[in-house]
């Protein structure tokens, strides 16, 4: 596993099932999270609006190393995790991402 999960901070809210479907995949792989609800939270809601430019978006992952994940799916999460190879389409959306 990377070193990516050293710590990880999941912004969720009570209104996403994505959000909850990421969380369950977290505890299912036994990798520890700190998750904030940002419909309970409004402070941790402005820090989350400042960590995607204007965009209250989740689910949203911060790691350790600073890097981010907003609104991922399972597989971009388990590529970032290292529990997964990236396929041709990752490769691909990683390659756009760094131009």
């Amino acid at each position: 596993m990377s070193n990516n999960t050293d710590t990880i901070t999941l912004y969720t809210s009570n209104y996403c099932g994505h959000a909850r479907r990421v969380e369950q995949f977290l505890a299912e792989e036994n990798i520890p999270v700190t998750i904030i609800n940002i419909t309970e939270d409004l402070a941790a809601r402005e820090t989350l609006i400042g960590i995607n430019n204007g965009f209250a978006s989740v689910p949203t992952l911060v790691f350790a190393d600073g890097s981010k994940l907003t609104e991922p799916s399972i597989e971009e999460l388990r590529v970032k995790l290292g529990l997964a190879q990236p396929d041709w389409r990752e490769k691909i959306r990683a390659r756009l991402n760094h131009s």
